[in-house]
């Protein structure tokens, strides 16, 4: 792979968060254990709270929504006010909350209450975000170079900021010009990165975008974005095409940004 210049134009850099930030293994083994492990004594605990109501009200209207779907886990309302009806009640959610992260689903209500609880998770130390380590110096790098850097990631800005705050080099979230999630706009749709352009100020083209998804890198490229697939540990393996048509970076210390940037 060795040294990938970044065309001259190229005024901001976009970067995906994981499997380009941070690896696969911390989403996937960390982060979502977490919420599986801890989901139900987290509503125990904050089940009185407006917050924690507001999100079982939102689980409980797509439980609405989802109930034509195989498997779907409905949410009732308590009808009393006893401690067994709580349970019930209770239980209800976390099979709900289970079951959609079983499907790998990303619904609004799911990661409302995802986001919250990794909150609580990151502010009390349990969590920290891991970030490859080549990540922190390239950045300050390409910032001093004039650079501007915003994040992308499928995941809420909210768990972008905690991962970023609370992370393992720090609380990070000076090095980032702005967050995008997909409110914009989903990851695999050009239109998204024509909006991120218009957000930012820039032409599409000003914009390198850094992903590890070949599909992300396709709707980016139509969009006239410039872009470099990233390959990290535990990434997903890229077909001969992928590997001959994309440029390709193991780490952001190979990006070498124009003198005149």
């Amino acid at each position: 792979m060795g040294v990938l210049p970044v065309p001259a134009e190229v005024r901001a850099i976009l970067l995906d968060i994981e499997g380009t930030t941070t690896p696969i293994a911390f989403v996937q083994e960390t982060l979502f254990p977490y919420i599986k492990d801890n989901v139900k004594e987290y509503l125990r605990t904050h089940w009185e709270e407006e917050e924690c109501q507001r999100d079982v009200g939102l689980l409980r209207k797509q439980a609405q929504e989802d109930s034509s779907l195989d498997g779907a886990v409905p949410i009732p309302l308590e009808t009393g006010s006893g401690e067994e009806e709580l349970e019930r009640v209770i239980q209800a959610v976390v099979d709900n909350v289970h079951w959609q992260m079983s499907l790998d689903r990303k619904t609004t209500a799911l990661k409302q209450l995802q986001g919250h609880m990794w909150r609580a998770a990151y502010a009390t130390g349990h969590v920290k975000g891991e970030i490859f380590e080549d990540v922190v110096p390239a950045i300050r790098k390409w910032r001093e170079a004039g650079m501007k850097v915003y994040i992308y990631s499928s995941g809420s800005i909210e768990a972008q900021k905690l991962l970023f705050g609370y992370s393992t080099e720090g609380d990070i979230l000076e090095l980032f010009d702005g967050h995008f999630d997909t409110k914009i706009g989903p990851k695999v749709e050009s239109e998204s990165y024509r909006r991120i352009a218009a957000s930012i100020g820039c032409a599409t083209n000003n914009i390198l975008f850094l992903t590890d998804v070949p599909r992300e890198a396709n709707a980016a490229e139509e969009a006239d974005t410039h872009v470099a697939v990233v390959i990290r540990p535990g990434n997903a393996g890229l077909t001969d095409d992928e590997k001959s048509y994309y440029s390709l970076i193991s780490s952001f210390t190979e990006l070498f940004l124009p003198s005149s940037t």
